[in-house]
């Protein structure tokens, strides 16, 4: 039976995204802010994220996969949904539910770059360091967890438990 822990409450989550969406509002105050969600994952965060933002914002979605239906990355990226939105000689802000080998926010950050944005950040709700594999920068990143599989607040294990309001550690 698999074991749930706590390790993020949903108020830790919105005060963290308050306190992100403050300096990402001060830093784009003169810019043509889009919001690049990557699928599944931060659909939770980047509604929240763009609601708590002072600044206007487009957001736009990208699929990516590289899990399947394991604890571990494969290694493996493969785009499941295609750029959706214009953002040619624009300031891009790629959000990501969860950092943690790097590969699938370097793989977004090249697919994207292609587009030829006019800067390109990143946007983390957690930033977990412990199995990077490759070096990929969060600009903006609201949590840093340095340990196990979590799940809750859009975060999955084979497609369940997105719908928890919390972050969890998944003990399988």
């Amino acid at each position: 039976m698999p074991e749930l822990t706590e390790i993020l409450s949903r108020k830790d989550i919105e005060t963290n995204i308050s306190g992100i969406a403050l300096r990402i509002s001060e830093d784009y105050k003169q810019g043509n802010l889009i919001l690049v969600a990557a699928l599944k994952g931060a659909f939770m965060f980047v509604a929240d994220l763009a609601r708590s933002l002072s600044i206007p914002s487009q957001i736009g979605f990208v699929g990516v996969s590289s899990y399947g239906a394991g604890t571990e990355s494969s290694g493996t990226i493969t785009v499941t949904k295609k750029l959706d939105v214009d953002i040619e000689g624009k300031d891009v802000l790629i959000v990501e539910d969860i950092v943690d080998t790097g590969l699938s926010l370097r793989f977004i950050i090249d697919y994207l770059a292609e587009f030829k944005p006019r800067t390109l950040k990143t946007c983390s709700l957690i930033d977990k360091r412990e199995r990077r594999e490759v070096d990929v920068v969060v600009d903006y990143a609201c949590h840093e967890v340095s340990e196990g599989f979590l799940v809750g607040y859009g975060l999955d294990h084979n497609e369940n438990y997105r719908h928890l309001p919390a972050i969890y550690h998944l003990k399988l």
